[in-house]
């Protein structure tokens, strides 16, 4: 009997140090080379199981997708009111502490470039983004009295939420020095709670 195949591990170190290269330089500067040493790999296997620097980069971006909803997964384990449910989606995108990830919050805002050249990453992108506006919509619906999920205002709420921790991401990979630090979590949610009156 063989041995199993370490193809699904291998291919995660390959993403893994496309995260490590690009976050330090960028998705073009990341070349096959540079993430093959990253990985410790030879360039030939990185073409053995991807065919494609992008083929890398999309791999990437479903895995950032999988780990966040499973670090709001987890959390989301010990609450059960919807404003703890809200609070919870907040800090699992932008809450510091042990869980964060600045590699990732960095290739984030580099893949969201990618994707205003790339009509590929384009597509998953903004898949992803509707459904992160989505579920904001819920959620900030469960926790808004007397509002629905198609209302106005939860809908226009639930973008400029979005569009706050995008632009969170954005600052912290590219100006961290100069942001206060724990600023956007704390921040956000106070937002929120003066614009429902909570």
């Amino acid at each position: 009997m063989g041995r199993p195949s370490n193809t699904a591990q291998r291919k995660q170190e390959i993403v893994d140090a496309l995260l490590h290269v690009m976050a330090e330089r960028g998705y073009e500067k990341a070349s096959i080379q540079s993430i093959a040493k990253e990985a410790g790999l030879a360039p030939g296997l990185i073409h053995y199981h991807f065919k494609t620097k992008q083929d890398i980069l999309m791999a990437l971006v479903n895995w950032i997708a999988s780990s966040a909803t499973e670090r709001l997964e987890h959390m989301n384990k010990k609450v059960s009111d919807p404003w703890d449910k809200l609070t919870a989606f907040i800090n699992a995108r932008l809450a510091t502490g042990e869980t964060q990830m600045p590699e990732v919050v960095s290739a984030w805002v580099v893949i969201a470039g990618e994707s205003i050249r790339q009509p590929e990453i384009k597509k998953v992108y903004q898949g992803l983004i509707e459904r992160q506006l989505e579920l904001l919509n819920e959620l900030i619906a469960n926790v808004w009295e007397g509002k629905s999920i198609s209302s106005n205002e939860v809908i226009n709420l639930s973008a400029i939420v979005l569009a706050a921790m995008e632009g969170a991401f954005q600052l912290s990979a590219t100006a961290s020095d100069v942001m206060p630090r724990n600023y956007a979590a704390e921040s956000l949610l106070e937002l929120i709670k003066n614009s429902i009156g909570k």
